[in-house]
């Protein structure tokens, strides 16, 4: 039950960044995430609902056009914690990413996010 919960939070919070128009985003986010979500993205850590709502349109915003973000992967959740796979696609072939997050729940939303973005690269050894 509580992996069912985790995987409806985060595809509600994926469908933000698909969402037909930007007025839609914060209502989608806040089925998603916490009031005080606490974000730690690609450019630092930020708080609340409004400061992920910035990082969203901004990714929609992207120069080579509105992008389509996916998670690829099934949702493993070891207790409050649960990661997945995610990628996000511009159009006409444009730039593709590809990362992994981890969240945290909180009554069935998500209180914090890790965005780990891009390939780790092998260790030189």
């Amino acid at each position: 039950m509580q992996e069912e919960a985790a995987r409806s939070a985060i595809d509600m919070f994926i469908s933000a960044f698909n969402a037909s128009n930007d007025g839609y985003v914060a209502a989608l986010l806040s089925q998603a995430v916490t009031s005080d979500v606490v974000f730690w993205g690609p450019l630092g850590r930020s708080e609340g609902i409004a400061a992920v709502e910035r990082f969203l349109l901004d990714i929609r915003h992207h120069p080579a056009g509105t992008g389509t973000m996916a998670r690829c992967s099934a949702v493993d959740m070891p207790d409050e914690w649960a990661r997945y796979q995610w990628t996000f696609t511009t159009p006409d072939g444009g730039p593709r990413l590809a990362g992994t997050d981890v969240v945290h729940l909180r009554r069935n939303l998500i209180d914090q996010v890790i965005v780990f973005a891009g390939d780790i690269e092998p260790s030189a050894s």
